[in-house]
């Protein structure tokens, strides 16, 4: 138990540590995130010294299980496809633009219609998508409207971690702690959609506290026109989006598993893409952006992560944790530890880790709740503060780890109680 204890804490504390000071290596032309090659690392050491046995990872992964993390894989990359698709068309960048005609000279206008553009879209997209996304115009939009950057920035991260909380695909975590405990698509909704509105609801006051004295200064708006140049292309990727979700609603009364109907819709969509691109004689890029924007590295350090927890859960380590969390007020107790335990070793490795740990479907939803909210108190709570941060970064503006933590801790406290105090109420009734 011990060995497998200090691998796997050295494994952690090396991915956050390479988060934070080399998040990626040079390989000749080629740059490679370094967070998941020490997570490999971590694995294949665990392996190697019969920690983690051979037998009982190949059977997860070949188990005919909700939980099987190929699975899970294949529907949070099905669903990845249809909402890069859509950014590829153009429809994110449109939505944006016209918010921001639309509030003409008026930033508290415009933060409104950001904060609630952004929560609406990770609702029906993914959290990660958005913040691809958006983060880029809103540092591009702001030099050109010479006002500070820092507000929509802050709020579109917090509203993109928060709202991913309404539906099971808005998170990686969300899929597989929800899959982990058997809840379907709908049942998850029931409970989830009114602390996520509390949650939204706090959290933009919140922020427009923060933030009121900043967006004073009138904007300086290019009046451009806004438009999509394919809208046949628009017209397939929303139908397919939706057809998802529809069936991803029915999909326990159906009896066809989620991760089934995501990767039909996204298969689906791509053949419907190629048969237009032949028809029309047009370069449709959209296809290959797709494919090629889709975050391949979250495959290995997926898996690897999978591969430490069943050496901990093989070892006892996750049934010690479980006993010293008790199984009263597991609301509470899961919430927060989940929270602080994302910004430990990541959001997926923790909630690999308490999947085998909640004692009931609260601590389940508790859990979610904590791997949501706790990746915009640093950035190494989640993979999406990495690209985050990454991107900001890249466009010369300045939001330091000490300004992440200084946000981050002033919105996701209160943000985190209130959701659980919902949460505890919702379940009761």
């Amino acid at each position: 138990m011990i060995a497998t204890i200090i691998i796997s804490c050295i494994t952690f504390i090396a991915v956050t540590l390479s988060i934070l000071f080399f998040p990626k290596i040079r390989i000749g032309k080629f740059h490679i995130s370094t967070y998941w090659v020490i997570a490999l690392v971590g694995a294949i050491t665990l392996l190697a010294c019969q920690l983690a046995p051979i037998n009982e990872v190949f059977t997860q992964l070949t188990s005919n299980t909700s939980i099987n993390p190929l699975k899970i894989i294949v529907l949070f990359f099905s669903m990845t496809i249809l909402s890069i698709f859509l950014d590829e068309v153009g429809l994110f960048k449109f939505l944006a633009k016209f918010a921001a005609k639309h509030a003409k000279n008026n930033q508290y206008a415009l933060f409104t219609i950001f904060y609630f553009l952004t929560a609406t879209l990770t609702i029906f997209t993914s959290n990660d998508i958005v913040i691809l996304t958006f983060t880029p115009f809103i540092c591009f939009f702001c030099k050109n409207s010479k006002i500070n950057p820092i507000p929509y920035l802050v709020a579109e991260f917090s509203a993109a971690n928060t709202w991913s909380l309404m539906l099971v695909i808005g998170n990686p975590t969300n899929i597989y702690l929800a899959t982990s405990a058997g809840i379907n698509f709908f049942d998850y909704f029931k409970i989830m959609a009114i602390p996520t509105l509390v949650a939204g609801l706090v959290e933009f006051a919140v922020l427009f506290l923060i933030f009121a004295h900043k967006l004073k200064t009138p904007l300086q708006i290019n009046e451009e026109d806004v438009h999509i140049e394919n809208k046949v292309a628009l017209v397939i990727g929303l139908l397919h989006l939706f057809t998802c979700l529809v069936f991803l609603i029915i999909s326990s009364y159906i009896n066809v598993e989620m991760w089934i109907i995501s990767l039909i819709c996204a298969s689906s969509l791509l053949i419907s893409s190629i048969i237009m691109c032949l028809i029309t004689k047009k370069n449709w890029n959209y296809i290959t952006g797709s494919i090629r924007k889709l975050p391949y590295p979250l495959i290995p350090f997926f898996l690897s992560m999978f591969v430490i927890v069943v050496a901990l859960n093989t070892q006892g380590v996750s049934e010690k944790i479980a006993e010293a969390l008790g199984n009263s007020n597991v609301i509470w107790t899961y919430g927060f530890s989940s929270f602080f335990a994302s910004n430990l070793i990541n959001n997926i490795p923790m909630s690999i880790l308490f999947s085998n740990m909640c004692s009931n479907k609260a601590a389940v939803y508790a859990s979610i709740i904590g791997s949501n909210i706790g990746a915009f108190l640093t950035p190494t709570g989640a993979l999406a503060g990495i690209m985050f941060t990454n991107l900001v970064n890249e466009h010369d503006t300045k939001y330091t780890f000490i300004d992440f933590i200084k946000y981050g801790a002033v919105i996701s406290l209160p943000i985190i109680a209130a959701t659980l105090f919902t949460l505890s109420l919702t379940i009761r009734l």
